[in-house]
This record gives C-alpha cells, structure tokens and sequence, in this order.
C-alpha cells in the first residue's frame, strides 16, 4: 500500500507543477488540461493515506505535500465554479436584444450531417460557427443559407475548415492566417436589426501534443494574434471556437489581459465540451470570450451530436450603458507585453509569415 501511495503520489505532485516550466513542448503543456482531474486524484489519495498508510514523519510530510498541491490546483479553478461570486447584472432600457449562437466542432470525420442540422434547427441560433467542416460539411451545411443569408466559407480538408452562418448582416469579413498558411480564423463585422455592431472572431488554433504540433508556439501565437487584434480595435468584440487550451494555463490568462476580454465562466462553471464520449476526461478546450460590454445570459455544453466536441451555446446581449463588468477585466502587468509579442513572434517562425484575406 505505502509503495502505491507514494509512487502515485509522486506523480501527481510531478504533474501539478509540470505547467509552470516555461517550456512550449507539448508535453509540458499537456498537464494544464487535467487540472481537474489530478485534483480529484489528489484528494482520493490523500483519504486513502489516512485509512491505509501507516503514520510516520514521513507519510506526514508527504500529505502535507499534497495538501500544498491541493490548495494550488483549488486556487486555480475556484473562480470558474458556481462558488465564486461575481455581481449581477441587470439589462438596461439601452440593451440590445438578446442574441444567441452555437460554436460546434464538428469533427470533420462525423458523417453524421444531418443529425448537426437538425440539432441547430431545434435551437435556432442566430449565430453559427463551426470548425473541422471541410467540403463534404460545407455541402451539407448549404441548408443554412435559407435562413442564414450571411456566411463566410473555408472548406478544409486539413481538420481546420471553419464556417460562420448569421442571420444578423454581416457588414465585413477578414480570414486571417496569422501563424500558419492552413489555419484560418474568421473575423467579421456585424450588425444588429437594432444597431449594435460587434465584432465576431472564431478561431481554432492546432493543439500542441504528440500527433499535431510539437510545441503550443503555433496556437500561442494565433490565439495572442487575436488578442492584439482585438486590443487595436476597440469594437465591442466576441471570440469564440475551440481553443484547444484551457483558462487557467498562462497564454489563455495573457490572452485574456492583452484583448482586455472577459471568461464569462468565472462564477459559472467550467462548461467542459471534449472529449464529448468521456465525461471523466473532458475539458473546457471550446471556449468564448467578451468585452466588458457583452453581458452573458447564459453559457453551457449541449447535446452530442456524434462529434468528439459538445456544442458550446450561447445568449448574450450588448449593453454599453453598463460598466458592471469593468472590474472583471484584467490588465497586462509590466513587460506582459514584451512577453506576448514575442510569442506571437515564434509562432510565425514556426510556419513563416502569412497573409489575410478580406472580403466585403
């Protein structure tokens, strides 16, 4: 018993602080998604220990240990529960309509067409973006543009298709490739029946891990691209899709400081959307984020619809009259900046310079 207990719990002592090398190699980066899962190991065990291994000095130390740890992974996911209390908001006469849409990857190797359209016609969503549609989904999907008249197509074949349907006018749209020649992301220019514009930017970044990327330099540059983007701007803006990261790893949370944007899962849960057939090893990888002036109804993981991602939904409305919401945006700390720009740089190197395609 007492070998199994301190094997085991060496790992998962190993596996807290992996993260926090600085090192962009997939397996260092790898230990940021589980976060919830080594939490709830480290807890078992710690039970364990006090049943079924005998006290001593160093069986003390070593739960100590785990409790550091414990306290660690709890400082980083407490604000994304229901526990973390955030001040409510209530929509002004200056607010617009409530406006929702569906982030869906659909897994471009899911046959299952029309099984997605019809869960999307059950939801009617004003918005709709998907990722891993390649031509076959892109045929499929042709359906929409009876009531999505606005859209924006990229067919890949790659895995890093992407697809934007609305209903709401779409005034202008932009594919970028910022770090890679075959990973697009979509920004587009929209506005309301009642005349509020926003931004919209959907993005999948290639995760770092064994069969993708070697390195995180590639998704850390893109989803940072975004950010700096986003900052320039000043739009009210949303950026959703499946981020392939979690909130707390450090690109997310200098993502979230430089496009000075909101997790609208603080206070909320985590809404954790893959792996969609195994709940024990899912992780809210599929992501949106807002301006402060973007106040969220409601956000949650829906049903399957046989891809390895749960569709992400979302209500939200615009409301510019309400500063609530200033206090939960964070800023970049001193030479953050020097930091971002430089990951932004090595993502370029990975895969050289790219272009953006415009279209109006």
């Amino acid at each position: 018993m007492k070998i199994f207990y301190c094997i085991f719990g060496s790992l998962l002592i190993i596996s807290t602080f992996i993260p926090l090398i600085p090192n962009q190699h997939w397996f260092f980066r790898v230990f940021d998604f589980g976060k919830v899962q080594i939490l709830i190991f480290q807890v078992l065990l710690l039970i364990f220990g006090f049943i079924f291994v005998k006290s001593d000095v160093f069986f003390y130390c070593f739960q100590i240990a785990l409790i550091g740890c414990v306290i660690y992974e709890v400082s980083l996911l407490y604000k994304y529960t229901p526990l973390f209390k955030i001040e409510k908001h209530i929509k002004t006469n200056k607010a617009s309509k409530t406006i929702t849409l569906i982030s869906a990857n659909v897994f471009q190797f899911n046959k299952d067409y029309q099984k997605f359209i019809s869960y999307v016609k059950k939801q009617n969503p004003d918005v709709i973006l998907t990722m891993e549609s390649n031509g076959d989904w892109e045929n499929a999907m042709q359906v929409f543009k009876n009531n999505y008249p606005y859209f924006v197509e990229v067919g890949l074949e790659n895995t890093y298709g992407i697809h934007l349907y609305s209903k709401i006018e779409i005034k202008k749209s932009s594919v970028h490739y910022f770090v890679a020649d075959d990973i697009p992301s979509v920004e587009a220019l929209m506005k309301t029946k009642d005349g509020f514009e926003f931004v919209f930017f959907g993005v999948h970044p290639p995760p770092p891990s064994p069969t993708e990327e070697e390195t995180s330099k590639e998704r850390d540059g893109e989803l940072l691209s975004v950010a700096k983007n986003i900052r320039n701007n000043k739009y009210t803006s949303i950026v959703v899709g499946d981020f392939n990261n979690v909130a707390w790893a450090k690109s997310s949370v200098l993502f979230r400081k430089t496009s000075e944007m909101i997790d609208p899962r603080i206070g909320r849960g985590l809404i954790s959307t893959f792996h969609a057939k195994y709940w024990f090893l899912r992780f809210p990888i599929d992501q949106m984020f807002h301006s402060s002036d973007i106040f969220v109804e409601k956000i949650e993981a829906q049903e399957n619809f046989g891809s390895d991602h749960l569709p992400l939904f979302c209500e939200f409305y615009i409301d510019k009259k309400n500063n609530v919401q200033d206090d939960l945006v964070e800023e970049l700390e001193k030479d953050e900046m020097k930091e971002v720009n430089e990951m932004i740089k090595e993502g370029k190197q990975e895969d050289g310079e790219r272009e953006t395609v415009v279209t109006e």
